[in-house]
């Protein structure tokens, strides 16, 4: 039997990629169709409903912060994160806009 398709729970740009200062350097390393990590920021002063956008776990040594599910957009995603449900996503394109890296991104959650 073939396994299940992921349901797409949202797609979206990663915001604040701008405000990533390693991020140039690390770009080359983002690959089409890589998984992504979503970590919960619950205590963010700016957003209730923060979700960071990671290269690997946050454990992981070799991790990049990326930036943040967009504000407005982000509630369902952290409302399941906060239930527990194992989300990623997932790295649909990328493209620099003069010093902005356009990274869109796939919210995947497995059926």
């Amino acid at each position: 039997m073939k396994p299940a398709t992921p349901l797409v729970l949202l797609e979206c740009l990663v915001a604040g990629t701008s405000h990533r200062p390693d991020l140039p350097s690390h770009e080359a390393e983002l690959h089409l169709g890589q998984t992504l990590y979503l970590t919960r920021e619950a205590d963010s002063k700016y957003d209730d409903w923060a979700v960071q956008v990671h290269t690997h776990p946050v454990t992981d040594a070799a991790n990049i912060w990326l930036g943040y599910l967009p504000e407005g957009r982000n509630e369902t995603v952290a409302r399941l994160l906060d239930a527990g449900f194992p989300l990623v996503a997932r790295l649909n394109h990328k493209a620099w806009e003069d010093d902005w890296l356009h990274l869109d991104i796939e919210v995947l959650m497995e059926r």
